[in-house]
């Protein structure tokens, strides 16, 4: 399978360069993964596209203010760190530019001085491992240090960081959002439990491998990177017993798909995992937990829009695709949203 095939164009002024004033406002397309047929409603519709019988599951993941930038200690020169997965308690692996000549030992400073790192390695593709030091409590010196690390696409700046937060984010560890969850307001979810949903949480911190792009012609030759994912016992439990009730569980974002999928290699029923996943989806893959999936619309040729394909099938996806294009449906992270049943 070739990574053409999962091309289209997008005209760039389509690209959601920020949030709307109400999350819940945004348009969201319905698409039925069997026939095909598309329906055009708005986000706060969801309640009405759910059953009592079904439970959403969503990605609880909070995004750390990533991005900090510094100088070299020795010369003063700029540096540009995205913190990508912590180590241990103050070691870090991180994304550096420039970076080709940040040797082992190369030491920077950021803010006044309240926060050093030194690089102790050099690991996959190129990161560096660094241990920070600091006085005090480091997420405390990172909030005041850190800018939220927004993706390339948005080129304006976000005034308030709360908004690529989902509103039921709590354990921190993401260097960008799982956008789908974006959509959602808490008026919307107490809706969506009056109606009997169950809702479930998993945590997968989503880190830059999600995003890559594939630039291998034989998508198969794409290698995925890893990223730490939680299933609680609650959750496995919830999904076990909806499935047995005959109910669907829907994931929220491509990120809760692959911590279910990854959790559910090898079937059903579910129990508590932790771990790391490199799970990569695409069209042929058959999933064993997700019956429905809420996303937005993602990069051509991303693994992201290949996991879709392999949900609601590569025509269906890239037709439904091409109608949001003639309809003026805005894209990517700030964007519109999709549910695929």
């Amino acid at each position: 399978m070739k990574r053409q095939d999962f091309y289209y164009d997008l005209p760039k002024e389509l690209i959601a360069q920020k949030p709307l004033a109400d999350r819940s406002a945004s348009r969201l397309m319905c698409l039925d993964r069997i026939t095909g047929e598309i329906r055009h409603k708005h986000f706060y519709d969801i309640v009405d596209e759910l059953s009592p019988k079904d439970c959403l599951i969503l990605n609880d993941t909070k995004v750390i203010p990533a991005r900090l930038y510094g100088t070299k200690k020795d010369t003063g020169g700029a540096i540009e760190f995205l913190l990508l997965h912590k180590k241990s308690l103050d070691e870090w692996e991180v994304v550096l530019k420039p970076g080709r000549r940040a040797k082992i030992g190369t030491k920077f400073v950021f803010g006044n001085g309240e926060l050093e790192a030194e690089i102790l390695d050099i690991v996959n593709d190129g990161n560096r491992l660094v241990k920070f030091s600091y006085d005090g409590v480091f997420e405390e010196v990172l909030d005041r240090l850190g800018e939220m690390p927004l993706p390339h696409y948005i080129t304006q700046k976000l005034e308030d960081a709360e908004r690529y937060q989902t509103v039921y984010a709590k354990n921190s560890g993401s260097c960008a959002a799982p956008t789908a969850g974006l959509h959602f307001t808490k008026e919307i979810l107490k809706k969506i439990e009056d109606k009997g949903v169950k809702i479930g949480y998993v945590t997968l911190h989503v880190g830059l491998g999600t995003f890559r792009p594939v630039k291998a012609d034989n998508i198969l030759d794409h290698k995925m990177h890893s990223e730490f994912y939680v299933l609680p016992k609650e959750t496995a439990e919830l999904i076990n017993n909806t499935k047995k009730n005959g109910g669907r569980v829907i994931a929220v974002g491509t990120t809760s798909t692959r911590t279910l999928e990854t959790a559910g290699l090898d079937g059903l029923p579910l129990s508590e995992k932790t771990g790391w996943t490199d799970i990569f989806i695409y069209p042929g893959k058959k999933f064993n937990v997700i019956d429905g999936l809420i996303t937005n619309f993602h990069l051509p040729e991303s693994t992201l829009i290949m996991l879709v394909s392999a949900f609601a099938g590569r025509e269906n996806v890239l037709n439904a695709y091409k109608e949001a294009v003639k309809e003026g449906y805005r894209f990517f992270s700030f964007g519109d949203a999709m549910l695929i049943v």
